[in-house]
């Protein structure tokens, strides 16, 4: 049996509710010095993919990475995780480390960690390392607080109920008696769990991979049904996600407003904004991420295809979403209208010393 259990696969579960941080850890796990082989599985809560652009492809191959959108993993595309842990571990040419899973943002760890014990085949190949939950110290205690619907779990409760480590991310953000408050509130939900305050998601690799913390008796005790097959887990009907791709280059300057008018509006509503952007006049990828009132953005990598290739896209989840207002809102803010003068045409410039001749070198907002 031991001889065994060193064969199979450790698994690793990275949860935490919209914006905490996961895939902020998940880059730093895969670009520190660990020389661990290590295959991600990514969900999104939503049809248009942005946390695979966001996540660094570091001495990555095909094979590494499974991409699951447009459905909960804890949910429909449950099925879909059972096949992608068996083809990940089957057809690969050298063996895994480990094999990390980025649960969405909505997911209830439950159902995902039941897998590791309910399907024979995936028992077979792996066993469950550990669940890590990631908290954005600023925003939990609200989404704690979050009044749902009869019958409908509230994730981020349940979240931190199953964690086996937990991340107490954006430390920064906070003060030291807010912090209190929170880890208070955490210790009411799960007394026993070690909690890891952090910035940016920066932590030692060895306090959250192959951790054997994952304790099946502990769970069992506390949630007994844990194991029963066919478990229903609802989501929140009035939490949707609205994601869209855009075709042409976009407006800093109209984005930028576009984008201060939604958190000033409907900021206590967004849970999760974020996307990629191509900025008209700029050869660089724009990034942007947000959490409710909290926004932030930054140039990336160059664009790898001409302006006219390029597709910008945008995810947003939260309550009460009108997709078609926000869609319309980004829709507005491509550029339509040619600049009368192109790159490279010769013109006269009117400057403090008079009029000189030049040359156009760039076009921005």
């Amino acid at each position: 049996a031991a001889m065994a259990q060193r064969k199979k696969t450790p698994v690793t579960i990275l949860t935490g509710f919209l914006g905490s941080g996961k895939t902020t850890l998940l880059n730093h796990i895969l670009t520190a010095e660990h020389g661990k082989r290590i295959a991600v599985i990514e969900n999104e809560y939503g049809e248009v993919g942005i946390d695979d652009a966001l996540v660094k492809k570091v001495a990555f191959e095909e094979e590494n990475v499974v991409e699951m959108n447009n459905g909960c993993i804890c949910c429909t595309v449950r099925g879909d995780l059972i096949k992608s842990i068996t083809k990940l571990l089957k057809n690969t040419r050298r063996p895994f480390d480990c094999i990390l899973i980025e649960t969405t943002g909505l997911a209830d760890p439950a159902p995902v960690a039941q897998t590791f014990f309910v399907d024979e085949k995936v028992q077979e190949l792996t066993f469950l390392d550990g669940i890590i939950t990631v908290v954005d110290a600023k925003h939990i205690i609200q989404h704690l607080d979050d009044v749902k619907p009869d019958g409908v779990e509230n994730e981020a409760v349940e979240q931190l109920a199953f964690a086996d480590r937990v991340l107490l991310n954006k430390t920064d953000l906070v003060t030291p008696e807010h912090l209190d408050l929170v880890t208070a509130r955490i210790r009411a939900i799960n007394a026993a769990v070690q909690i890891l305050p952090t910035t940016y998601s920066k932590i030692d690799v060895a306090s959250v991979l192959h951790i054997k913390a994952f304790d099946l008796s502990r769970v069992l005790a506390t949630e007994p049904t844990f194991l029963a097959p066919e478990q229903e887990h609802q989501h929140d009907t009035t939490v949707s996600s609205v994601g869209f791709q855009l075709q042409g280059e976009i407006s800093l300057v109209k984005l930028q407003k576009l984008i201060n008018k939604l958190m000033e509006s409907k900021g206590v509503d967004l849970f999760r904004y974020k996307g990629i952007l191509a900025i008209k006049g700029v050869e660089k990828v724009f990034v942007f991420q947000g959490v409710h009132m909290l926004f932030d953005s930054t140039f990336g990598e160059p664009w790898p295809v001409p302006p006219a290739e390029r597709i910008s896209k945008c995810c947003f989840i939260g309550r009460n979403l009108d997709r078609k207002l926000i869609t319309e809102a980004f829709m507005a803010c491509v550029v339509t209208e040619e600049l009368t003068h192109p790159i490279g045409a010769r013109v006269v410039c009117r400057l403090d010393d008079g009029w000189l001749p030049g040359v156009v070198a760039s076009h921005w907002d």
